[in-house]
């Protein structure tokens, strides 16, 4: 395997819990009623989704999908989509940060 495709493989196979952020294997199956081994939440849940973003509509970036109330209980969404890497929804790493500081500094 060259260096991209190894990369490309561990990004994709990095799935983490929302409430935990300890690392899901990649061979569990994401069902309904799936829950982290680990702290016992759900899986299956708008935290744990590509479409999720703060501050969206609904905060999910998928226009056709119905509201979800509780963001962190399971639910019957067609568009999920586990979410891979390490980092929370909405948040900006602390180096962006400080460019966007240092751009708008007076």
């Amino acid at each position: 395997m060259t260096k991209r495709i190894r990369r490309l493989y561990f990004l994709r196979a990095m799935k983490n819990c929302a409430h935990c952020q300890k690392e899901i294997p990649d061979e569990r199956w994401i069902g309904r009623q799936a829950q982290c081994p680990f702290c016992g939440h759900d899986l299956r849940a708008c935290l744990n989704c590509v479409f999720y973003e703060p501050g969206a509509f609904h905060d999910c970036r998928e226009s056709q999908a119905e509201r979800v109330l509780e963001k962190s209980r399971s639910n019957f969404c067609d568009y999920f989509q586990y979410r891979t890497g390490a980092e929370k929804p909405g948040r900006r790493p602390a180096d962006v940060q400080e460019k966007l500081a240092a751009l708008f500094k007076k």
